[in-house]
C-alpha cells in the first residue's frame, strides 16, 4: 500500500462527501486506502459515506476526541508507507497526491510534506508556517515574510520548486511512516490547532526535514471544520499555550504576558470601533465579542474545559 488517506470528521457531511469524491476522481497512479475517523457526528455523515463509498474504512468514536487523538486511531492501523492527513474541507486537484508521493519517494530525508492550499477562487492561502516563538509575538509575521522571505516563507512569494520549511498547515499533509515510528504520533493534548506544528518540530529535532511542494495544489475552504467563533479562538489559544509551555518553558511566563497585553489592546481598539460606529458595524462587534471572551477566559485562569 502506497498511501493511507486519513480524514477526521465532525458533522461536516457535505464537505466530507465532496472530499472523498475528489480522492476517487484525482488519485490515479498510486495504491491507497481511505480511513474515516468520525468524532461522534450527529448529521448522518457516517451513514452517507457507507451508502456512497463502500471502500472507506470507518472508525466511529463515541465522543469528539479532537483532531490529534482521532488521527492517531487511524495512524495506528494504517497499512501505507505514507499517511495523507486530509481535512474534510479540502478538494484535491489532479495529480496533487501523486506530486507529494513522488517527492517523498525521491527525498528520503523528508519526514513531512505539504502542497499549495488554494481559496475557492484559486488564490493562494498560507500553506506553511514558521515555528512560533517570541519573534512571532513581538513582530508582525507578514512584515517578517516581506523582510526575510527565505527565513519566513509565505504566499506572497512564488515558488517554482520544493523548498524546506519549518512546518506545514495540516489541511493536507503527507507524512512518512518511518518518521512516525521514530518520533511518535500526534500529541493528543492538542484538541485542535498546533498538533502538526508540534509534530514537525519533533521531526526536525530527530533529523527529518519538512518540505513545501508547490506543484501539489489543494482547494481549502478555510474555517469550515472548526469555525471562526469565540469557542474556536479559545481552542486556538489553549493549543498555543500547550506548545509554548512544551517547547519554550523558560520564556513561557513572558510569552503569556505578551499575548495577554496584545489581546487587551485589541479589545480596547475593538471597543473604540464599536463606539465610533454606534454599534452598526457587525464585523467590529463580532471582534469585540471574541476578544472579550478571550480576555475573560484568561482572567479565570485559562481553564481546560472545552
Amino acid at each position: 500500500m502506497d498511501v493511507s488517506i486519513i480524514i477526521v470528521n465532525w458533522n461536516t457531511k457535505k464537505l466530507l462527501l465532496d472530499c472523498i469524491r475528489s480522492i476517487h476522481e484525482t488519485v490515479k497512479n498510486i495504491s491507497f486506502e481511505i480511513w474515516l475517523v468520525d468524532n461522534a457526528s450527529i448529521d448522518g455523515s457516517v451513514e452517507a459515506v457507507k451508502q456512497n463509498y463502500s471502500d472507506v474504512k470507518i472508525i466511529q468514536n463515541n465522543k469528539n476526541l479532537g483532531f490529534a487523538a482521532a488521527n492517531n486511531v487511524a495512524l495506528e492501523r494504517m497499512r501505507g508507507r505514507y499517511a495523507l492527513l486530509l481535512n474534510t474541507d479540502t478538494i484535491l486537484t489532479n495529480g496533487s497526491v501523486e506530486a507529494l508521493f513522488d517527492f517523498m519517494k525521491k527525498n528520503s530525508d523528508a519526514g513531512m510534506a505539504c502542497g499549495q492550499l488554494l481559496n475557492q477562487d484559486g488564490s493562494k492561502q498560507n500553506s506553511v508556517a514558521n515555528f512560533p516563538g517570541l519573534h512571532s509575538l513581538v513582530f508582525n509575521e507578514s512584515l517578517l515574510q516581506i523582510l526575510f522571505p527565505r527565513k519566513f516563507p509565505g504566499k506572497r512569494r512564488e515558488y517554482k520548486k520544493p523548498v524546506e520549511v519549518d512546518s506545514c498547515i495540516g489541511a493536507c499533509l503527507m507524512v512518512r511512516k518511518k518518521a512516525m515510528d521514530e518520533v511518535g504520533l500526534l500529541d493528543k493534548r492538542y484538541f485542535f490547532f498546533f498538533e502538526e506544528t508540534d509534530w514537525a518540530y519533533r521531526m526536525k529535532q530527530d533529523g527529518w526535514k519538512i518540505y513545501f511542494v508547490p506543484s501539489a495544489k489543494i482547494f481549502h475552504i478555510q474555517g469550515q471544520t472548526v469555525g471562526h467563533n469565540a469557542g474556536s479562538r479559545v481552542m486556538f489559544y489553549r493549543s498555543r499555550y500547550i506548545y509554548f509551555k512544551k517547547w519554550h518553558k523558560n520564556s513561557y511566563p513572558l510569552i503569556r504576558f505578551i499575548i495577554f497585553v496584545r489581546l487587551l489592546i485589541n479589545t480596547i481598539l475593538s471597543l473604540a470601533g464599536v463606539v465610533a460606529t454606534i454599534g452598526m458595524h457587525a464585523g467590529i462587534k463580532k471582534k469585540l465579542s471574541v476578544y472579550s471572551r478571550l480576555i475573560l477566559w484568561h482572567l479565570v485562569g485559562c481553564p481546560e474545559d472545552r
